[in-house]
This record gives structure tokens, sequence and C-alpha cells, in this order.
């Protein structure tokens, strides 16, 4: 919890269950670790088997997303944003 209250009003990244990623300025937390970010922006890693060559293929989806809530539930990874 120290890592979290250290980075209040910081921009952080997030890692999240799921291939989300998130990196937005930490307004506030609670003690389940679900946090309120503004200036988020997202990017949602998906992989897709093609139908026809049965061959995996990644697609990545970036999103400006404003106002977020994260559960902590979700949450891998935690992170100082200038650390990545």
């Amino acid at each position: 919890m120290d890592m979290i209250r250290l980075n209040l009003d910081e921009t952080i990244y997030i890692k999240c269950k799921g291939g989300r990623e998130i990196v937005g300025r930490l307004h506030a937390y609670d003690e389940h670790c679900n946090m309120v970010l503004s200036n988020a922006k997202e990017t949602i890693t998906t992989v897709v088997v093609n139908p026809d060559t049965k061959e995996e293929e990644t697609k990545v989806t970036n999103r400006d997303s404003g106002t977020v809530f994260v559960r902590g539930d979700a949450l891998i990874l935690l992170s100082h944003a200038e650390a990545i």
C-alpha cells in the first residue's frame, strides 16, 4: 500500500488481467487496491486465431479513456510511469 500512497497524484502504469495496460494520474485508492485514474490512456492487447490460416494474430487497441475506475482484483502490476 505504501507504493500506491507514494504515487498519489502521480502518473502511474498499471497492468491488468485480460491484456489491459493503463497509464494515468492516480487520484484515489482504497484498501482493496481499487483506483481512480484521470487522463488515462488504455492499451488492450488481444490474441485472435485467423480461421483461414489457424495462426494467432495479436491485435493492439489504444484509446484515451479519460477518468477510469480500476478494480483491485484486476491488478497485476503497478509502477511509476517513468519506470517503464
